[in-house]
C-alpha cells in the first residue's frame, strides 16, 4: 500500500504526502502502530503534544524498521535558547527512542523574545550534528519564513502550518511554491467542523466517498501540499490513506476552494501566534 503514496521533493527531502498526525493523541502507541500497519510512513509528533513517547513506543510494535519512517517533531517555544534548544532535542530523541529523526520544526515563532537568529543557528546545528536530517519550521508567516531562511545556515525544507477549505492560504501556498517548499497542512479536516459541510457532502455522496477523503484529495491535488490528518478510529486511518485513486475536477476543486471564510482559522493562541498572512 506504501508505494501508492507520492513523495514530495524539496532540498533533497523526500516526504510522504499523507502523515498520521498525533497531536492531542497523548498515548498513541496503539493507534501508531495502527496507522503504520495501514500503509503510513509519516509520522508527526511534537514535545508540545505529549505523544512522542507513544509513538515511539507504536514505532517499536508495529515492525516497520525505522528507516523505512519518515519522522517528524518539534521544539516548543519555551526552549528557542542554543543551550535549552539543544536539551529539547535531545529529549525528544530520548522520548522516541530514536538516533535522529528526519525533519524537526521550530513549532511556533517567539522573536520578540529569543533572537531568530539564535534560534535558526541552534536548528541548523541539530542537522548537522546528525540529529535531523531535515529541518523546517512551523506557525511562521511570510515575513518570519524570510527571516529564518536568512539567519538559517541550513536549508528549510517545509512550513508546517493550518490548511483546510475553511481557511484561504493562498498567499503563503504561493510564497512556498516560488521558494521551492512543501507546506505542511495541519487540522487538514478542520477538526471535525467541516464533516457537516453540505458542499462537502454533495461531493462525497458524488463520488461515494468520505467527507474526509474529498478534503484530503483537494488537498493533495493542489501540488506541494502533505496533509497530516489524525484520527482515533482504526477505519478512518485507513480510509484516510485512499485518497490517490482518484482525482476531483476542477468545478469540484473551485467548490471546495470557495468555502474559505474569514473565521475559518481554528489554531491562533493568543500571546503565540504570527501576524497572519
Amino acid at each position: 500500500m506504501t508505494h501508492a503514496i507520492p513523495l514530495l521533493s524539496s532540498h533533497g527531502c523526500a516526504m510522504p504526502q499523507i502523515g498520521f498526525g498525533t497531536s492531542q493523541l497523548g498515548d498513541c502507541g496503539d493507534l501508531v502502530a495502527t496507522a503504520l500497519k495501514a500503509g503510513y510512513r509519516h509520522i508527526d509528533t511534537a514535545w508540545k503534544y505529549g505523544s512522542e513517547k507513544g509513538v515511539g513506543t507504536g514505532i517499536r510494535v508495529s515492525g516497520v524498521p525505522r528507516g523505512e519512517i519518515f519522522l517528524v517533531t518539534k521544539v516548543s517555544h519555551e526552549y528557542l535558547r542554543a543551550d535549552a534548544f539543544a536539551k529539547s532535542v535531545d529529549e525528544s530523541l530520548s522520548n522516541l527512542q530514536v538516533d535522529y529523526v528526519d525533519l524537526l520544526h521550530v513549532h511556533w515563532p517567539s522573536p520578540e523574545k529569543v533572537p531568530l537568529a539564535e534560534t535558526m543557528t541552534a536548528l541548523a546545528r541539530a542537522k548537522r550534528d546528525g540529529l535531523a536530517r531535515h529541518i523546517g519550521v512551523a506557525n511562521f508567516n511570510i515575513a518570519l519564513l524570510e527571516e529564518a531562511q536568512h539567519h538559517c545556515p541550513e536549508p528549510l525544507v517545509t512550513l508546517q502550518g493550518e490548511y483546510h477549505p475553511y481557511l484561504d492560504q493562498r498567499k503563503v501556498l504561493d510564497y512556498c511554491q516560488r521558494k521551492g517548499l512543501i507546506f505542511t497542512a495541519y487540522c487538514p479536516l478542520a477538526r471535525g467542523r467541516l464533516f457537516n459541510d453540505p458542499v462537502l457532502n454533495d461531493i462525497a455522496k458524488t463520488r461515494g466517498k468520505t467527507v474526509a477523503q474529498i478534503v484530503l484529495r483537494w488537498l493533495v491535488q493542489q501540488g506541494g501540499i502533505a496533509p497530516i490528518p489524525r484520527s482515533s478510529n482504526p477505519a478512518r486511518i485507513a480510509e484516510n490513506l485512499q485518497v490517490f485513486d482518484f482525482e476531483l475536477s476542477a468545478a469540484e476543486m473551485q467548490r471546495i476552494h470557495a468555502l474559505a471564510r474569514p473565521d475559518g482559522r481554528i489554531a491562533n493562541p493568543e500571546g503565540r501566534a504570527p501576524a497572519w498572512d
